[in-house]
């Protein structure tokens, strides 16, 4: 584990995940939303994305899976995370969850990142700012 001195405003670290079939249901699954949208192909094809969609929660985890495992790394506490979602994100993207820092607090130990996820095409799927609490 890093000490806080370590972080720096700027650094980033980012990891990718594909979307498939398998993430989408078992994530319907643990957080028991079931909308159609995300399930149903038939459903979906009547809706203005015209077919399935990931869950947005999904993509938001990526993002909780870089804070927790790279940066700030292991132990940290997530406070608050703001979220906008600007496009979809489809079976077979390419998802790239990526943090960076933009302010430390030091005395409270408190670290604030930019947030983003892209597609495999560079376009911004997510976007938002998590507040973080790095261990003692």
């Amino acid at each position: 584990m890093a000490s806080f001195e370590a972080f720096a405003v700027g650094q980033s670290r980012s990891r990718s995940m594909l979307i498939t079939e398998q993430r989408i249901a078992a994530f319907a699954e643990v957080s028991g939303d079931a909308n159609p949208i995300h399930l149903d192909a038939s459903f979906a094809a009547k809706t203005m994305f015209q077919e399935r969609i990931a869950h947005g929660m999904l993509l938001a985890s990526f993002i909780s899976a870089v804070l927790g495992n790279e940066l700030p790394g292991l132990g940290t506490i997530y406070l608050s995370q703001t979220l906008r979602f600007t496009r979809p994100a489809h079976i077979g993207d390419t998802i790239t969850a990526k943090v960076t820092i933009t302010s430390l607090r030091p005395d409270k130990r408190l670290v604030e990142l930019e947030t983003e996820c892209t597609n495999q095409n560079g376009e911004i799927v997510l976007s938002g700012v998590a507040l973080t609490k790095y261990p003692a």
